[in-house]
């Protein structure tokens, strides 16, 4: 009899260990599942960033046909200059140079008129805008540069004005209003200044024109996509902008001393003081295109962004919705196969493509709204049936309806994104240390 129980001692001691031990090797396996259902949802992302691939393309082929981003160079006062120097023969021989002047007082009024146009599933914004612009330039300060007057070729003075994408984005004739009368601008013969690509105008003027102000002008429609900007060419810069589209995003070097947003469009006005670039100069010329003012004319965050978003999130889902798994196994005394963990896995996982390829259609609020529903419904039935409990199926659905309504909170407050998960993180945290407090591991 003693013996007996001896035999029989080692094999019972395995039983009692293992009784002990397996939900902990079980929630071990589990974790490890979810890692690996992971997994795919990088192959989720990588589709994202193809879609978005093909989307930036889109946005290229458009603004190819139609006209890119505009950055407007308003008009800067270019007259050349003669310096006699000896050549590599000793010979006195005339060097021609150019001084450049800007403005001293700058006003920009442009209404802009988006549109949206589509290629394939994808939107990409075009606009149309009414660009008026005034300056002013007063007595010229030629005697900083230390040149004679007698060497300025007064004659020759013109005026530069620049536009990013002129071929396609101007489609008329652009004009200047200088003391009274018009002048049409040209493109600029090759070497007639270091301002590539600019148009340029010729003014009459001479060395008594240059101690007086002159008031400027001009007004021309301007086609673009995506974004406007206007370099601040003067001492004293202001720009008014008006458009259509609710959702600007303010760039440039400041952001608008006083702007108005709302779903009919917005408002916005800058000034800006220009420090960084001299009233007048010589011979090279100044790269004025990190000195600009404007707006981009924004999608705000398109279905893209927002689903690569949520991809982020799928491990944290993935086993939220397992630990309620778990909980419910211990607490009614039912298991489920490690398989059928894995398959209400893969239902968490196709979401996201879900999510992905309805969303190109019907835009991603309402494509969220049908993907969780899919997806709940489907886990909410496969559990329910296994445990045979319409109970536990309700309140499967109702823990994956609280996660994906979490996650659809935070991917809409950009700003308080970190924020929020962390606060839910240590709620969720907290909840499961409080259903697993009577747990025998």
């Amino acid at each position: 009899m003693d013996s007996s129980n001896t035999s029989d001692q080692p094999s019972s001691i395995i039983a009692r260990a293992w009784d002990k031990g397996k939900l902990f090797v079980k929630a071990v396996f589990i974790f490890i599942m979810a890692l690996v259902l992971w997994i795919p949802t990088n192959f989720t992302m990588d589709l994202v960033r193809e879609r978005q691939g093909r989307q930036k393309e889109a946005i290229t082929d458009v603004s190819n046909k139609w006209a890119g981003q505009q950055i407007v160079t308003s008009p800067i006062l270019m007259i050349p200059y003669v310096e006699k120097d000896k050549n590599n023969i000793g010979d006195s021989v005339s060097f021609r140079h150019k001084a450049y002047f800007l403005s001293d007082k700058l006003e920009v009024q442009t209404k802009v008129f988006p549109e949206k146009r589509h290629r394939g599933n994808y939107d990409v914004i075009v606009y149309r805008s009414e660009v008026t612009i005034n300056g002013k330039f007063n007595s010229l300060a030629w005697q900083q540069l230390k040149i004679p007057a007698e060497n300025f070729l007064w004659n020759e003075a013109v005026v530069l004005f620049k536009v990013k994408d002129y071929v396609k984005g101007i489609n008329e004739d652009v004009s200047i209003s200088w003391g009274g009368s018009n002048f049409i601008f040209n493109p600029q013969e090759s070497g007639l200044s270091q301002m590539e690509d600019a148009f340029a105008a010729s003014i009459p003027f001479s060395m008594d024109e240059a101690g007086k102000e002159h008031s400027y002008s001009m007004k021309f429609l301007l086609n673009g996509s995506e974004k406007l900007l206007f370099t601040t060419t003067a001492r004293e810069n202001k720009l008014t902008m008006q458009s259509t589209w609710p959702d600007p995003g303010f760039t440039g070097i400041k952001i608008p001393d006083v702007r108005q947003v709302s779903d009919s469009g917005f408002t916005a006005s800058w000034k800006y003081m220009n420090r960084s670039v001299p009233q007048v100069w010589k011979d090279s010329f100044y790269d004025l295109s990190s000195s600009v003012l404007g707006a981009d004319l924004l999608i705000p965050m398109d279905s893209y962004n927002k689903t690569e978003r949520s991809v982020k999130y799928a491990l944290l889902c993935i086993v939220l919705t397992f630990a309620s798994f778990f909980l419910i196994e211990t607490y009614y005394k039912k298991s489920l196969h490690l398989l059928q963990y894995g398959l209400a896995g893969l239902a968490l996982v196709l979401f996201y493509t879900l999510l992905l390829s309805i969303s190109e259609y019907v835009g991603f609020n309402l494509a969220y709204l049908l993907s969780s529903f899919a997806t709940i419904s489907l886990v909410m039935w496969f559990i329910g049936s296994i445990m045979k409990s319409v109970r536990i199926g309700l309140f499967i659905s109702f823990v994956l309806s609280v996660v994906y309504g979490y996650i659809f909170i935070i991917i809409q407050l950009q700003d308080y994104a970190l924020l929020m998960g962390s606060i839910g993180l240590f709620v969720a945290l907290a909840i499961i240390m409080y259903f697993s407090r009577r747990l025998q591991w």
